[in-house]
């Protein structure tokens, strides 16, 4: 059984200079669609090159939750970060409209100023391929990114820009409809096997197969060529912003921009209180069937290479019940391990091949390159992991210095398992963790669904939290708050987002108790303990002299040390929660109303 390199190499793979890297070395069986497993029984790997690791630092740790044992590799302490986590926001997916255009540019305006003085540290926009590319190949629109990255730039944000080389929505009627270029879509109607299929014959078009990454099917370009293509002339677009504005870059790796297959739709990942899916092998189509039939004569292995496995169950079924994936279940057989390992080998590949695009591309434009797995967590606590093992991309990743984007920070095991008791999002996230201190990665997170609840928000703080505090020092974490929309700037809500944003930042809470005869606490953030001291000095003497100054004194002498206490709490308010002075005004004016 082969295992992950020990933390020596691995490390000594993300170096401060970006050579070229060499090819992975190893990886893990997967399945459809694929989740991280730095710590599950792995196979040989035969069918890619490989090099022995030398050394060994490693321990056994806690028993694993589906059984067997977790392997884990003794490591240091990380020391502990100081500053806070940056908060990035993103944008609604119609920010840029199908005409290439940026939408409702005043609203969007007023929204920037907003996020601005909440202390959003920036904006993540999605560069749609089927807009900017959308008619002909390399003809590109970049004028409604130029638009909000001007915007941006305008109140002081940074932009993540995110290269989405997927379809969005469900369809025609989807508000959020953005599909892949319209020539593009013109070669699948002639060659519908550049879809990823089922073995029912249930074509996904979220993606282009990733069978075909190395074949000139897009007029006489490969799939990896034109994304290639479409990177390079948004570095030659915005390359007065690359490393100053537009300070990260994220690349699409599959649907929903995760590095996995379109085993699950993407809609179903904004879902998590759904049932599990199981999810089906998308290898029929004749590219990835063409690759595995190769592989499999490559051992000696014909009747392998027809197809996926027998049993592996339907897409709602408990994994079980189907003979592939339940836990005595042919997943671990010869067979088993040879097709989980080609499946998940394909996903590397195609992982590294845009590592490599992206690091010649933007290599020295003083950009964080991000890419991002998807958090399902459905089958975590058994044996097989059917909807979650992944190969471990946190080895490729960090090769490439790249930064690993993962959801499920908002997300409970106790809120979960009243749907699925198999699911576990923060089992996922503590696996997570430890591929990226071992990989010596830095992370971002995200939430899953769009959620302004505190219980949502608390989560993502405790987790974000966890992240860091386990991290080697050197390897800042960031949060991305998936997405702005009308919702985020109710009252109540925009209250609650201004505090969470302050809470990922480290900002203590003064609480300074107003005693005028109730029993109310009126809280000020603020960003450091000192100022926590002056303000509450400030306020503390404002309060005394105007109840000093209560009549028989004048009463303009009142008035005046009163209303200053007043707005200066007022001013306060609006400064660091942004809340409307009017709902200010009356929230402070019935704590300062003195009974009869």
């Amino acid at each position: 059984m082969a295992t992950l390199p020990p933390s020596s190499s691995i490390a000594g793979s993300s170096a401060v200079g970006r050579s070229r890297p060499d090819p992975p070395s190893l990886f893990l069986r997967s399945t459809a669609p694929l989740r991280l497993s730095v710590a599950r029984p792995a196979v040989s790997a035969r069918l890619y090159s490989s090099r022995p690791s030398s050394g060994a630092n490693g321990s056994v740790g806690e028993p694993y939750p589906g059984g067997g044992e977790e392997l884990q590799y003794g490591l240091p302490t990380p020391p502990r970060l100081a500053g806070g986590i940056p908060v990035f926001v993103t944008l609604p997916v119609d920010a840029v409209g199908l005409a290439g255009q940026m939408s409702r540019r005043k609203t969007m305006a007023a929204s920037f100023m907003a996020l601005a003085a909440a202390g959003v540290e920036g904006v993540v926009v999605e560069a749609w391929w089927g807009i900017v590319e959308r008619d002909a190949p390399g003809a590109y629109n970049w004028a409604g990114y130029i638009d909000l990255v001007n915007l941006a730039q305008r109140f002081g944000l940074k932009v993540r820009m995110i290269m989405a080389f997927h379809q969005c929505g469900s369809g025609p009627g989807d508000p959020c409809w953005f599909p892949l270029p319209q020539w593009v879509l013109k070669e699948i109607e002639v060659n519908p096997d550049l879809q990823h299929s089922d073995r029912f014959g249930r074509r996904s078009k979220e993606y282009i197969s990733l069978g075909c990454d190395v074949l000139p099917v897009l007029k006489g370009r490969t799939p990896i060529q034109a994304y290639s293509d479409f990177m390079r002339s948004f570095r030659d677009t915005f390359k007065g912003f690359l490393g100053i504005i537009i300070t990260e870059v994220q690349i699409g790796m599959g649907p929903g921009g995760d590095l996995r297959y379109p085993s699950c739709p993407s809609e179903k990942l904004m879902q998590p209180r759904s049932g599990p899916e199981l999810g089906e092998f998308q290898c029929y189509d004749k590219y990835m069937l063409a690759s595995l039939n190769a592989c499999a004569q490559g051992v000696g292995k014909s009747a392998w290479g027809n197809g996926g496995p027998l049993g592996a169950g339907n897409l709602f079924q408990n994994p079980e019940e189907t003979s592939f994936f339940k836990s005595d279940g042919s997943w671990n057989t010869a067979y088993g391990e040879f097709f989980l390992e080609w499946y998940s080998g394909m996903l590397l590949k195609h992982g590294e091949r845009l590592c490599i695009a992206a690091d010649a591309i933007f290599w020295g434009f003083g950009m964080k390159v991000l890419a991002k797995i998807a958090g399902i967590h459905w089958h975590y606590s058994t044996n097989s992991h059917p909807s979650e093992r992944l190969p471990p991309i946190a080895h490729m990743f960090s090769r490439y210095r790249m930064i690993l984007c993962c959801a499920c920070f908002d997300m409970r095991d106790a809120e979960v398992e009243q749907v699925n008791p198999d699911g576990s999002p923060e089992g996922v996230l503590r696996q997570l963790v430890r591929a990226a201190r071992m990989c010596n990665l830095s992370l971002t997170g995200e939430n899953s669904v769009t959620r302004l609840d505190d219980m949502s928000l608390q989560q993502v703080v405790r987790s974000s939290r966890f992240c860091r505090e386990n991290l080697y020092g050197g390897h800042p974490l960031s949060f991305n708050f998936v997405r702005m929309n009308k919702n985020m700037f109710d009252s109540h809500n925009w209250t609650r987002f201004t505090r969470f944003v302050r809470q990922m930042s480290d900002a203590r809470t003064f609480q300074a108790r107003l005693d005028f005869g109730a029993s109310e606490q009126l809280c000020l953030a603020s960003a450091s303990p000192s100022e926590d001291s002056g303000r509450a000095l400030i306020l503390r003497g404002f309060f005394l002299v105007s109840s000093a100054c209560a009549p028989p004194v004048p009463s303009c002498l009142f008035s005046f040390f009163f209303f200053l206490s007043f707005f200066f709490i007022a001013y306060d308010y609006c400064t660091w929660g942004f809340i409307e002075f009017s709902q200010v005004v009356v929230h402070i004016w019935g704590l300062f109303k003195v009974p009869g």
